[in-house]
């Protein structure tokens, strides 16, 4: 059966069946650029995409598996150490300097760093000591006293603002360097530059794709592989950015580049002056490094309250004659407790004070930011959604290396995406482009260094197949 032809002009002529008008000719080209525009850029984003995730996604699998480890080890910490953590709960408890001599008695070596008093009614008060011998140096002897009883319930060694013990601190310093001192932070740090960048790339390409090709009911071998990766990846991407900017804040040489830009922003964090000051500084000090200098830790303590300093707080005794004691809160979790004191140690008053309310933005957000960084800021929380993020980029990187090999022919890795697609870019993008890319690989070094290294053998490799295919034609 025949159909009438339509008597409706044509979209985007006029009424009379004549050529587009201006206005039709202006609407349908004004997508066209933008559309051009990104099919320039594509292949030059899946190329970056491509080659990031399978140069760095062994660095990145090695992240997030310690990551995986170090979120699981604060609960676990809690288990294996329980002893040394809690305490039956008494009636009342002794003073902290009772506790301190406890401590000092059952491990007299080395010197009283800092106490952190019992903060709840069944936790430890903890006893830091400095200078012990088989103890690492940027490490402490964590010794734990029953706060009822003054029994000593053993002692651990301790590393961080945290308190990590030796459970958590072995798994930190894996995540953070593989246990191989400055060299090994580089790993970290590379993972972290360029995690941003495939988070990134992955989130534009997947959503510049149709929607009908995002689905994934109905779909079978490497589409059904994408669209697991893609929607995966799309999710989590917000957390791969958190991730990859809190992890840079304190990595070797990215994070010294982000210290020296807070700090000419006014966004340094504040510390409070410990010198003493009085013209009684210097006396009473004890030499045995039991930490009792002046007044006492008592009295140091109960002036530190009443300043409103509530628990947990850490007691950081006199670096010598002329300093004084540093009482600061020490709750990382949600609300933050960062408020912190100077006290004289002759007389016993506040010579300072520092209120992390007074903090600027910068320092309150740095702090916020490494807090949820390392599963503390808002605890069980926080660490549970790390686990479920890193677990997620270690999926994310198997079904990558899945789909390089569904693009072959099932007994070998998938052909990688064709070079020579920056050639395709416009200048007037190409340009900027390059200017961005030259200005944040200078920021973050390990980012630029290694885009440098892998442009310079992608233009070997590019080189030798170019002359072994001239080699071949003229062999013809």
């Amino acid at each position: 059966m025949s159909t009438a032809p339509s008597t409706s002009p044509p979209s985007g002529s006029d009424s009379a069946g004549g050529p587009p008008s201006d206005e039709a000719r202006t609407a349908e080209a004004a997508p066209a650029p933008a559309r051009r525009t990104w099919a320039t850029l594509r292949p030059l984003v899946l190329r970056l995409h491509f080659y990031a995730g399978v140069l760095i996604a062994p660095f990145l699998l090695v992240a997030a598996a310690t990551g995986f480890l170090y979120a699981a080890s604060f609960p676990a910490e809690k288990i294996v150490y329980a002893h040394e953590l809690t305490v039956p709960v008494g009636e009342e408890k002794l003073p902290v300097s009772q506790q301190v001599a406890a401590a000092r008695e059952a491990h007299p070596e080395g010197t009283v760093a800092a106490v952190r008093p019992s903060p709840e009614d069944d936790a430890s008060t903890r006893v830091m000591l400095s200078g012990v011998e088989g103890v690492d140096p940027d490490h402490t002897l964590a010794v734990f006293v029953d706060p009822y009883t003054a029994e000593v319930r053993g002692s651990l060694e301790q590393y961080g603002s945290t308190g990590a013990l030796p459970l958590r601190t072995w798994i930190d310093e894996f995540h953070r360097d593989l246990r191989l001192g400055e060299t090994g932070r580089l790993y970290s740090e590379l993972a972290a530059s360029w995690l941003w960048v495939v988070a990134l790339g992955g989130l534009v390409l997947w959503f510049s794709r149709r929607r009908a090709r995002r689905k994934l009911r109905g779909t079978t071998g490497r589409r059904r592989t994408l669209g697991l990766h893609g929607t995966v990846g799309a999710w989590a991407a917000a957390g791969f950015l958190f991730l990859s900017a809190t992890g840079l804040t304190w990595s070797q040489y990215t994070g010294a580049n982000i210290d020296e830009l807070r700090t000419s922003l006014g966004g340094a964090t504040p510390s409070i002056s410990a010198g003493a000051g009085g013209e009684h500084s210097g006396h009473g000090a004890s030499a045995a490094g039991d930490g009792a200098h002046g007044v006492g830790l008592d009295k140091v303590l109960a002036a530190a309250r009443a300043e409103g300093l509530g628990d947990p707080v850490e007691i950081v005794p006199p670096a010598d004659a002329e300093s004084a004691y540093v009482i600061k809160q020490v709750q990382r979790s949600w609300p933050t407790k960062a408020d912190s004191v100077a006290v004289d140690p002759a007389t016993g008053t506040v010579t300072d004070e520092l209120r992390f309310d007074d903090y600027p933005v910068l320092a309150k957000l740095t702090r916020w930011g490494i807090d949820l960084h390392t599963g503390v800021l808002f605890g069980l929380a926080s660490q549970i959604a790390l686990m479920l993020l890193t677990l997620s980029l270690i999926l994310l990187i198997v079904w990558g290396y899945r789909m390089w090999w569904q693009r072959g022919r099932g007994s070998s890795f998938g052909r990688p995406i064709p070079r020579g697609a920056w050639q395709q870019v416009p200048p007037q993008i190409l340009v900027p482009l390059a200017v961005v890319v030259a200005l944040v690989g200078y920021f973050v070094p390990l980012l630029g260094i290694s885009l440098v290294a892998f442009l310079a053998v992608d233009i070997v490799l590019g080189e030798i197949a170019h002359r072994r295919g001239r080699a071949k034609a003229a062999a013809r």
